[in-house]
């Protein structure tokens, strides 16, 4: 992901205590992302951060909407998504990650970079599962012509004939 501007918190001016930073999130930054699973949206996001002598203390604040495929119909839905991170930010020689929730930065660093971090939080708050919901009638939502397709492969399922043979010698016994 390329590091636009906009989402790096420079830091090194700011004194010791609590700062909040709003960001706007929409489709150019879900674009910047290879292979991006997340196709459009919509998302705010309030970061909190309190800064100590040694560290920042990072909190997130998600809401928002976005864009993503159908696993059954591969067609766009719009999912919301809606949650709280924390990330802890130390000082120290090198840039690393300690954990999955602590960073260290190097003491020279004057500003950070937030948006890998934005994709990730974001992303894990999209569901395993994307489905189209069902309507109060208990109908998919789905395309209609690929939720055919799909009940016409599924009835023309031809059996392969090497199980039928196994299964054969299993009924021998």
């Amino acid at each position: 992901m390329n590091n636009p501007e906009q989402y790096q918190i420079a830091f090194s001016g700011l004194k010791p205590g609590t700062h909040t930073f709003g960001f706007k999130i929409g489709k150019l930054f879900f674009d910047q992302v290879e292979d991006a699973e997340i196709r459009d949206g919509q998302v705010l996001v309030t970061v909190t951060m309190i800064k100590e002598e040694r560290m920042m203390d990072l909190h997130f604040d998600i809401h928002g909407k976005v864009m993503v495929s159908c696993d059954r119909c591969n067609e766009l839905m719009e999912i919301e998504v809606k949650g709280n991170e924390r990330l802890i930010v130390k000082y120290g020689d090198h840039y690393y990650e300690e954990s999955e929730d602590i960073q260290i930065i190097p003491e020279t660093a004057h500003q950070f970079d937030l948006s890998p971090f934005l994709y990730e939080y974001i992303h894990l708050l999209v569901p395993i599962r994307r489905v189209h919901p069902e309507d109060a009638a208990g109908n998919s939502q789905c395309d209609p012509a690929i939720l055919q397709k799909l009940k016409e492969l599924s009835e023309h399922h031809a059996k392969d004939p090497r199980w039928e043979a196994l299964n054969q010698l299993k009924k021998k016994k």
